[in-house]
């Protein structure tokens, strides 16, 4: 009577386990959503800012070297969200409830029950 206390308990934590980690999981998706939306707008910010600044000095935003400028500001806006993005996914990965191994456990009594 015992184990099957037991048992049940290893289901009841498992179910827990599986639906605080969903929350985790919901939580880290909604803050990575909030990420890539304030990137976007930084970028969109900092990329009007440089071409109203060329724009005022006369220079074309269709150069070779203003493209260039352009490009490298928007990869440098983007990279401290780049990195928080790889941080999300790894803590997602890390989310997941662990299984128990049910399947095991009956065979395992199995194995008592027989002697």
């Amino acid at each position: 009577m015992g184990q099957l206390v037991s048992d049940v308990k290893t289901v009841l934590d498992y179910k827990d386990n599986k639906r605080s980690a969903e929350n985790e999981r919901q939580k880290i998706l909604a803050e990575m959503a909030d990420d890539e939306k304030e990137k976007r707008n930084l970028i969109k910010q900092t990329l009007a800012t440089q071409r109203a600044k060329y724009g005022a000095s006369g220079a074309s935003g269709r150069s070779t070297s203003t493209g260039a400028v352009l490009r490298r500001l928007k990869s440098e806006t983007a990279q401290p969200y780049d990195q928080r993005r790889k941080s999300n996914l790894e803590k997602l990965k890390q989310t997941r409830a662990q299984r128990p191994n049910l399947l095991q456990t009956l065979l395992n009594r199995f194995d008592d029950l027989l002697g």
